[in-house]
């Protein structure tokens, strides 16, 4: 062979080598080549972009009840109407600018049920904030700086372009000790179960994460934000390495809502149960890997049921796009959006199909017509309404549900101190079935001196007798 065909060979194969194989079609990744590449610093992209991640303080006012007010020698003479301790709780967590305006995003937990909000800016500033929008589920949060200004923030990138491998910062206020930079790498996409709430995507990674952290960013190394942390797994309380962040393509369409004036975060309504894919399921049905949400339940009339999906079928995946699980179904259609047409491939005993399906909010199929219950009876206090979809998705209930639901109750009321919740379903009143809140409260109507209660509490049922 000749040498210079040699040498032409060996200076191709050198060429391939230096040129990265590209792994989205949008940005191309490589490893460090060199001693001098390996000694790079990530100074520069922090100093350009840790201003605009915040501390976030929230307080708020508790009252701590004696357990010497619980003896019945006091309630004997004092009654119920005893002096509760009121305190003060403070909490602490991170949050992101991504507004210049100063529309700052943290996690709901962080600031629950605060009465007083403000958030601290790396040079020590501090100013109040409102609430714009919260939700409990996703366990996110919109605030505004009262305070008009031109505030530092973050970009937000696209988190369906994170791979596992890829560098990240986690920047946050762990354990108060004032902002903190972590780097780590993705360790893993599409986590769910990691937290005990309807939203189960997360992204892993294993920067260090701590408690104060939550709200805060991870992010890329182009200085976009591609996830709120959130969540850790610790059996000490510290890091293990083991944290959650919520997806930055999540965020958007929240501060989407934000930005439309929205009173709530409302996500698409199917009209569909589905349960994980298990090995079993997947032998059974003949699909080579356990993964997507099967079918089990279809309400009529629903989306779900307009697009023909049937129980027994398995989504696989949304605009092309795998899905692993029912929770990373919610998630891609949570982020596609209301109003959107979605395309689901489908697979049903070996064949595979593609359905079209629009997304659209839970409809009010019936008048909730919310009434406060009064008078001398079990119920006085309780706050009524008849079920549909859009009530049930406001109570975290099956869209299924149907019937008379109690979706609050007054403190101290006579339904408060006999153990009436919110999302217990009134089945009966002394034997006849309730079918709207109409009836229930013309049945309350009166004094039988004897109230026999049928209620649904979390699939249970439960009856109770009162005089």
């Amino acid at each position: 062979m000749p040498a210079s065909f040699y040498r032409a060979s060996v200076a191709l194969l050198a060429l391939m080598i230096a040129v990265p194989t590209p792994i989205l079609a949008q940005e191309t990744k490589v490893l460090p080549e060199s001693h001098e590449q390996m000694q790079l610093s990530f100074a520069p992209l922090v100093k350009r972009t840790a201003s605009a991640v915040v501390n976030v303080y929230a307080e708020r006012m508790v009252e701590r009840r004696s357990p010497i007010f619980d003896d019945p020698f006091f309630q004997q003479f004092f009654g119920q109407q005893m002096p509760n301790r009121t305190e003060k709780q403070s909490s602490l967590g991170s949050g992101v600018i991504v507004e210049s305006k100063g529309i700052v995003v943290t996690n709901n937990h962080v600031i629950e049920g605060a009465d007083d909000i403000k958030v601290a800016l790396s040079d020590g500033r501090e100013y109040p904030c409102d609430v714009v929008l919260k939700d409990d589920r996703v366990d996110l949060a919109v605030l505004k700086i009262k305070t008009g200004g031109d505030y530092p923030s973050l970009p937000i990138g696209n988190s369906d372009a994170v791979e596992v491998g890829d560098l990240v910062l986690a920047i946050g206020n762990p354990f108060g000790v004032g902002q903190t930079v972590t780097s780590g790498i993705v360790s893993a996409l599409a986590r769910n179960q990691v937290v005990k709430s309807e939203f189960g995507f997360f992204i892993q990674t294993d920067a260090s994460i701590n408690p104060g952290n939550s709200g805060g960013a991870l992010m890329n190394m182009k200085g976009e934000l591609i996830g709120i942390n959130t969540a850790i797994f610790s059996r000490g309380g510290g890091s293990n390495g083991v944290g959650f962040a919520i997806p930055a393509n999540l965020v958007k369409v929240f501060l989407a809502a934000a930005d439309k004036g929205a009173s709530s975060f409302e996500r698409p309504f199917v009209g569909a149960t589905f349960e994980p894919v298990t090995s079993e399921v997947a032998e059974a049905l003949g699909l080579s890997t356990p993964r997507g949400a099967l079918v089990i339940k279809i309400i009529p009339d629903s989306p779900a049921a307009k697009a023909g999906l049937k129980p027994g079928e398995v989504i696989s995946a949304v605009d092309g796009v795998p899905v692993e699980h029912p929770d990373a179904l919610s998630y891609r259609l949570t982020t596609a959006g209301l109003g959107k047409t979605v395309a689901l491939k489908v697979l049903n005993n070996g064949t595979e199909r593609s359905v079209e399906m629009t997304l659209s909010g839970a409809p009010e199929t019936s008048p909730r017509d919310q009434r406060t219950i009064e008078g001398n009876n079990p119920f006085a206090g309780a706050v009524v309404a008849n079920l549909s979809p859009r009530v049930a998705d406001e109570l975290h209930m099956s869209a299924e549900a149907t019937g008379v639901v109690i979706t609050d109750v007054k403190r101290g009321s006579p339904a408060n101190r006999l153990g009436f919740a919110p999302r217990d379903v009134i089945v009966s009143l002394n034997g006849t079935p309730v079918a709207s809140t109409k009836d229930f409260a013309a049945a309350l109507q009166g004094d039988p001196g004897f109230w026999r209660v049928e209620i649904d509490r979390d699939g249970q049922r439960l009856r109770q007798f009162f005089r």
